[in-house]
């Protein structure tokens, strides 16, 4: 929407999670010989290579939402995201508001986390972290890799509760909103009355997320802001 307003071409590709079809997008932007690629880095590393030839090429690269882990900062030209580091102190601000205001001497936390070696997946675990792990009454139980999608977020879930029972786990954490509403749907499933008392965390802002946050579901929703368009255009209009 950003793109046709600011009146620029936009071509678009879905890599579906998968950096081998992010780096064959970039490469077939780079033989269109595109003016300006936009990406979004599933992982923060194997960059280097596509992204000089983008350089070589002579062509501006702008990361999206999620920085790459690379020596050579010439290889992009800007970075625009959210703070994900905020989101996941702000995930265990709440917690700790939430558990002062309960009471109990132990919560035991398991997390769902984002595709590994992400941008938002570090950032919102270490910030997340940052905030309990001096707190005696938390222990991360078990930490899990749901890749952002619903699916491995219910999958997790149904897992620890197997591995744990609803009434061993306190608190889960999931680092989007995809995520926790594939674990409501293991826990919808389980009929376990525990269930029911569990300290809901997530982050992002979804619409249905939200809904299950008004309807007493979800306890809390971080928002990750989705207003990164019009900024992003900008920028490629300052390149031009």
């Amino acid at each position: 929407q950003a793109a046709k307003e600011a009146g620029y071409s936009l071509m678009m590709e879905n890599a579906n999670q998968k950096q081998e079809k992010q780096i064959d997008a970039i490469r077939s932007f780079i033989a269109y010989q595109v003016d300006v690629i936009v990406f979004s880095p599933i992982v923060e590393t194997g960059w280097d290579n596509v992204l000089s030839e983008a350089r070589q090429a002579g062509i501006p690269v702008i990361l999206m939402d999620r920085m790459i882990e690379t020596e050579d900062d010439s290889l992009y030209t800007a970075y625009i995201g959210a703070d994900f580091y905020a989101e996941g102190r702000r995930a265990g601000e709440y917690l700790i508001r939430k558990a002062d205001a309960d009471g109990k001497e132990k919560y035991r936390i398991v997390e769902i986390c984002g595709t590994t070696d992400s941008t938002p997946m570090r950032d919102r675990q270490r910030g997340f972290m940052d905030v309990i792990r001096k707190d005696d009454r938390f222990a991360v139980i078990d930490s899990m890799d749901g890749d952002f999608l619903r699916s491995k977020g219910e999958e997790c879930m149904r897992e620890v509760l197997q591995k744990y029972g609803a009434d061993g786990i306190d608190v889960v954490f999931a680092h989007n909103d995809a995520m926790m509403l594939g674990a409501l749907d293991a826990l919808d499933s389980t009929h376990d009355p525990a269930a029911k008392d569990m300290i809901l965390i997530t982050v992002d802002g979804e619409k249905d997320a939200v809904n299950a946050l008004k309807a007493g579901r979800i306890n809390c929703v971080v928002q990750c802001t989705p207003h990164l368009g019009p900024s992003v255009m900008k920028l490629v209009g300052d390149l031009k």
